[in-house]
């Protein structure tokens, strides 16, 4: 593994610690411990709060287009590096090679969209309709913000917060996931490289979220705060910002629903399934949950994509040739073998994989289940996982009906060669996002995020940089 940087990021200085505790990061491939990190406490918040709160005034008065010269700056960086920054990916949370490499370049995609949008931050004016004053818009930035980013994505999911925080003039805490932290610590070397000032962006990693966390979103002086996990954390972090009305963005859990009728390409479904299902070995929210496949058609397309997910390889991300890496811990592994076993138990069939393999590591084979039943766990559990659970429908009303019973909305998927029945479907999902006919709908220009339990506002595309701005209006009397 690469030569990595293992401290806090505050005030654009590397520091212990302030009671010089660590936290070691595993590789999920072996269980070793691949080094260990700062761990941060109580004071350490509090040091990084004041460097975001010193540099805010300063850096809201930035030039737009010197915020944007630095996030392209720093999209080249990362684009430099793509093999170094793979191969510490791979290591910390075990995706193979070839994704991390992918995640690479989508992380660095979100820092070239938002270095365009930060020098298109508008406002506007106008005759207000009595005649009697104009109106004068403008954005300004919504002051210090607090990122808090998952495991699974860990490159990506900071250039997704820091880049429009960056583009509209916020100063920022960020906190990584304490699964993999080396990934954002490189991000803060990467910025500090591309020229952004000391304060701006503040990294504190930590096993201790709640003693960091809370007192940062009750104290006041927090304004903002962007966060991506479970529902379930979510919850308790809006309770939270009540206290001081902290605006909040949550992308949250996912329980996303593959629909297959009888008229699909099942050669389109089945290559989408591969993608909705195994990126990333399953562990992503917008991972296909459940698959209603027609009655017609189940059969050959179990048989398919059993077929394609027992080809795939299993082992170490950075051995070449592997498809599928390892869980990102043993928490996560018993889960997926618990919900396996639960539907098993109820009468699902397993068509390929289903057991877990001897030996170290958090390895899980690819699994297929064939007539899993509607009350088995995993229907209404995120699996997070590489196991696709197939349930069979009659027509188009019961499958949108079992599609959106469930609290979460945040991506279900369409398959079926009829115009008029892809665009019908997909607009009585109750879901903030659809692949139609494809497996993949995550990209930077477009708006990611969910409705009902699954979160609050947008990430990408147009609106992401709106999460990070406030409007003011003044009015000028006509004289």
């Amino acid at each position: 593994m690469t030569e990595v940087l293992t401290q806090l990021f505050i005030g654009g200085a590397w520091v212990d610690a302030a009671d010089g505790a660590t936290l070691p990061v595993d590789d999920p491939a072996t269980g070793e411990i691949l080094c260990h990190v700062a761990d941060a406490g109580p004071k350490d918040a509090r040091l990084a709060e004041e460097a975001a709160v010193q540099a805010q005034a300063d850096w809201a008065r930035t030039a737009p287009r010197a915020r944007s010269e630095i996030l392209r700056r720093a999209h080249e960086i990362i684009l430099e590096r793509t093999d170094e920054l793979a191969r510490l990916m791979t290591s910390e949370m075990g995706k193979p090679l070839a994704e991390a490499r992918g995640e690479v370049a989508y992380a660095a995609e979100f820092f070239r969209w938002f270095s365009e949008e930060a020098v298109r931050i508008g406002g506007g004016c106008g005759l207000l309709p009595d005649g009697r004053n104009r109106m004068l818009l403008s954005r300004r930035p919504v002051g210090p913000c607090l990122l808090i980013t998952p495991w699974n994505f860990p490159l990506a999911m900071g250039t997704r917060k820091i880049g429009p925080a960056i583009a509209a003039g916020c100063t920022m805490i960020l906190k990584p996931a304490p699964q993999t932290p080396l990934s954002s610590l490189a991000l803060a070397g990467i910025l500090k490289r591309a020229g952004l000032p000391d304060g701006v962006l503040n990294i504190v990693t930590t096993s201790r979220a709640g003693e960091v966390c809370e007192p940062l979103l009750r104290g006041g002086r927090i304004r903002k705060l962007s966060f991506t996990g479970s529902t379930a954390v979510g919850r308790l972090l809006l309770a939270q910002c009540a206290d001081t009305v902290v605006r909040t963005s949550m992308e949250l859990g996912g329980n996303a629903p593959f629909i297959v009728f009888d008229d699909a390409d099942l050669d389109v479904a089945v290559d989408a399934a591969m993608v909705a299902k195994m990126r990333n070995m399953g562990e992503a929210c917008t991972a296909a949950n459940r698959f209603f496949v027609h009655r017609s058609v189940a059969d050959e397309f179990g048989r398919r994509l059993a077929e394609r997910m027992g080809a795939l390889v299993v082992g170490p991300g950075t051995r070449g040739g592997v498809d599928v890496g390892p869980l990102i811990d043993a928490d996560g592994r018993a889960k997926v073998e618990e919900l396996v076993a639960d539907a098993v138990e109820r009468g699902a069939e397993v068509l390929v994989g289903g057991r877990r393999p001897e030996g170290p590591g958090n390895f899980y084979p690819p699994t297929v289940l064939a007539g899993v039943d509607p009350g088995s766990r995993l229907m209404d559990t995120e699996i997070f996982g590489p196991v696709a659970a197939i349930l069979t429908f009659d027509d188009e009303d019961e499958v949108l009906r079992r599609a959106n019973d469930t609290p979460w909305g945040l991506v279900g998927y369409v398959f079926t060669q009829g115009l008029d029945r892809g665009l019908r479907v997909s607009e009585g999902l109750e879901v903030g996002m659809v692949g139609l006919n494809t497996g993949l709908v995550s990209n930077p220009a477009a708006p990611f995020g969910g409705v009902k339990q699954s979160g609050l506002g947008r990430e990408g595309g147009r609106v992401g940089i709106d999460e990070f701005l406030e409007y003011q209006y003044v009015a000028v009397p006509v004289r």
